[in-house]
């Protein structure tokens, strides 16, 4: 292999790595387009939905995050005897009203049937901690799932007083609450006579901008494509011009 080849491959290899990756990005930013569509798509129809009874137990299996998020349901039960849970909220993309942190309060309500279902009976400023009243209630609300822990948020305070992740098991557990429900209920309506805790009515307000950063991503590898080509030229010129005796 010559040495202007040698020369040629490092460079080139490089740069087609470097076009891939960028290229790759660009089309990931365009399914997750798609993705978040879809979502947008699929909360819009069930939010302004009619508010349809909540599943029996035996269905609630058959719930997942895909076929039940924020699908509009309504209950009766009893708000147990037993103490809230508190979940620190610093903002939300769901509810406009929020704004400045505070907490959701977790409540337990028992069914009929005897099940136990996690109601989110809305938010209070950081001061308040006085424990919600208990007794029979009719709920309107939403069907959620618990958050995912990741590895930069511990799941609840050391006193276990406050929760960074709202997951119902968690609360049933750490509150004594017994079993619950593998999913909760983000309270609309009633609203109480206090004013709270504050329940509300979700709105979609979720941003799209992948197609931004695919056309971003594009941007960059045909930049490189000519930052590359141009460099090729340049090279080949110098290569063609007479060298000085």
């Amino acid at each position: 292999m010559s040495t202007i080849r040698k020369g040629i491959l490092v460079p080139s290899l490089a740069t087609l790595v470097a076009f891939g990756i960028l290229v790759s990005l660009g089309q990931w930013q365009l399914s997750r387009k798609a993705w978040k569509e879809t979502l947008v798509n699929n909360m819009t129809q069930r939010l302004a939905a009619a508010p349809q009874e909540l599943p029996p137990p035996d269905k609630w299996s058959e719930l997942t995050p895909d076929n039940a998020e924020f699908r509009r349901v309504k209950l009766r039960g009893e708000f147990m005897q037993v103490r809230d849970a508190y979940a620190y909220v610093a903002g939300s993309a769901l509810r406009k009203d929020i704004k400045e942190p505070g907490y959701f309060v977790f409540h337990p309500v028992k069914l009929a049937n005897g099940k136990v279902v996690t109601v989110n009976r809305g938010y209070v400023p950081l001061e308040y901690m006085q424990q919600t009243p208990s007794g029979e209630s009719e709920v309107t609300g939403y069907i959620r799932f618990p958050e995912q822990k990741s590895w930069f948020v511990t799941e609840s305070s050391s006193n276990g007083d406050t929760w960074f992740i709202r997951n119902p098991q968690s609360m049933a557990a750490g509150r004594g609450w017994g079993e619950v429900a593998p999913f909760y209920i983000d309270q609309e309506l009633p609203v109480p006579p206090s004013a709270l805790p504050r329940p509300s009515a979700l709105s979609v307000t979720l941003r799209n901008d992948h197609l931004g950063y695919a056309l971003t991503w594009f941007g960059l590898a045909a930049t490189l494509a000519g930052v590359f080509l141009a460099w090729l030229i340049a090279r080949r010129r110098r290569k063609d011009d007479p060298q000085p005796v």
